[in-house]
């Protein structure tokens, strides 16, 4: 059990995956959390932000034009997989209990959006954990059309990365004092994080009641 919680502890722990994973697990849990629905607890928009920053201080040693390349196409990979994944088994959620790795919740939160904002959820959904990830899986379960998909799939890939990864290369390129300070981002993001859930789901409920 010990090693199971030291896993889940290693995994969450952005800087700790940026220092010792190197691109090849960022680039992973990047595409994961983008579309597997049992990976929405991961980090998403620090790790990415982080990524960059440590790019720029010199710590992560990858050319930035690299690093923006993996994380790109992690997210829009990771989100084609979730969409497939909803167009041809979604239906399972209808009726699937909620678990550890599952919660019904997290599907209406993220339908309530699609309602309200089409198929631009998926670029808005870069910038809202949890959404993020069962953003695409919804998309397929609607059978949204797939290149109306790959096009709002591209765009929200290249803002989400392009403004939180190259933002945080330059903040690391122009100011590596702010190393120093990455529990302070850490603690910035996951507030925002939890806001933003929160606020998601409580609007749900409250329109669904």
């Amino acid at each position: 059990m010990n090693s199971i919680a030291e896993f889940f502890q290693y995994i969450l722990n952005s800087e700790e995956l940026i220092r010792t994973g190197g691109l090849l697990v960022i680039t992973f849990i990047v595409f994961a959390e983008n579309g597997l629905f049992f990976a929405f607890f991961l980090p998403g928009d620090y790790l990415v932000f982080l990524a960059g920053v440590f790019c720029g201080t010199g710590i992560l040693n990858v050319p930035i034009g690299i690093l923006l390349l993996c994380m790109f196409a992690a997210a829009v990979l990771g989100s084609l997989v979730g969409y497939i994944f909803g167009k041809y088994f979604g239906d399972m959620f209808e009726n699937r209990p909620d678990s550890f790795f599952f919660k019904k919740k997290h599907i209406e939160t993220t339908r309530k959006y699609f309602d309200k904002y089409g198929s631009r959820t998926l670029i808005i959904s870069r910038f809202l954990p949890v959404v993020r990830t069962f953003a695409p899986i919804l998309a397929g379960l609607v059978k949204m059309s797939l290149p109306s998909f790959m096009i709002n799939n591209v765009a929200g890939g290249l803002i989400w990365i392009g403004t939180l990864t190259g933002g945080g290369y330059l903040f690391g390129e122009r100011f590596p004092w702010i190393v120093d300070y990455v529990q302070y981002i850490i603690i910035f993001f996951l507030a925002i994080t939890t806001f933003t859930v929160i606020k998601g789901y409580l609007n749900a409920r409250k329109e669904m009641g």
